[in-house]
């Protein structure tokens, strides 16, 4: 992780794409970058999960998009059983392989353009006295913790607090039975954002819904950019 705590989300992703590093582990593993979901005024909900390492496959590009009836679906530029959906596949209507490109605009900004779903996706971000103080937190920790359950906890729980997220949990089980572990390194927040979706505008960021949640990974309560580290591990022994 950066200490340089004015760096750029643009700079710190190309810094990760140049030279992608898998952490240690027997677990699967990814490192990478993305939006951990954004609820929209439509009801619609837009996610990113990009991966330029991956221990299981190739890197890889995955969206996740929520319909106002609640209706998950994941596209992702590899197979479904490489991406996200394999964790996540028993809470999703589908799983699309498709085109998808992200393409920085600006030292915070960015595009996503979904080609078959006819998504076109742009955001923009912005650093806050808390989440400055997360990221230099974050730093800090020894990597041990990272590994804690109990201190994954404590950190989502001020997370959520102080960026205003609602009830955010870095551990617990996904819909297919995985322990998950998620190892945010540097935040920003979502600032703006216009979506449209088969020439359809999905409206502007909007927290003022009930969070769901996918398993035990709860959306947040308003659009959050991290790069970082998640690890995934065997299903429950009873399924």
């Amino acid at each position: 992780m950066q200490q340089n705590g004015a760096a750029e989300p643009r700079d710190v992703v190309a810094a990760l794409e140049r030279a992608p590093r898998l952490p240690d582990g027997e677990e699967v593993r990814f490192h990478g970058y993305g939006v951990m979901e954004l609820p929209l005024a439509s009801g619609h909900v837009l996610g990113l999960r990009r991966f330029p390492a991956s221990s299981i496959g190739p890197a890889y590009t995955s969206v996740w998009h929520r319909d106002p009836l609640g209706r998950w679906t994941f596209y992702a530029d590899v197979a479904p059983e490489l991406s996200c959906a394999h964790f996540f596949g028993a809470a999703i209507s589908a799983a699309v392989v498709d085109r998808i490109t992200v393409t920085w605009t600006g030292p915070r900004s960015f595009t996503v353009v979904v080609d078959r779903a006819g998504l076109a996706w742009a955001v923009h971000l912005r650093a806050t006295a808390s989440s400055r103080l997360l990221n230099a937190t974050a730093g800090a920790l020894p990597e041990t913790l990272w590994r804690s359950g109990r201190a994954l906890a404590a950190l989502g729980a001020v997370a959520g607090r102080a960026l205003d997220l609602g009830q955010l949990r870095l551990s617990g089980r996904t819909p297919n039975g995985h322990r998950f572990r998620v190892a945010p390194r540097r935040v920003w927040l979502v600032d703006a954002s216009t979506a449209l979706l088969h020439g359809e505008t999905l409206g502007r960021p909007d927290g003022a819904r009930p969070q769901s949640h996918l398993g035990d990974f709860w959306i947040p309560r308003r659009g959050v950019f991290a790069v970082g580290q998640a690890y995934f591990s065997g299903v429950r022994s009873d399924e």
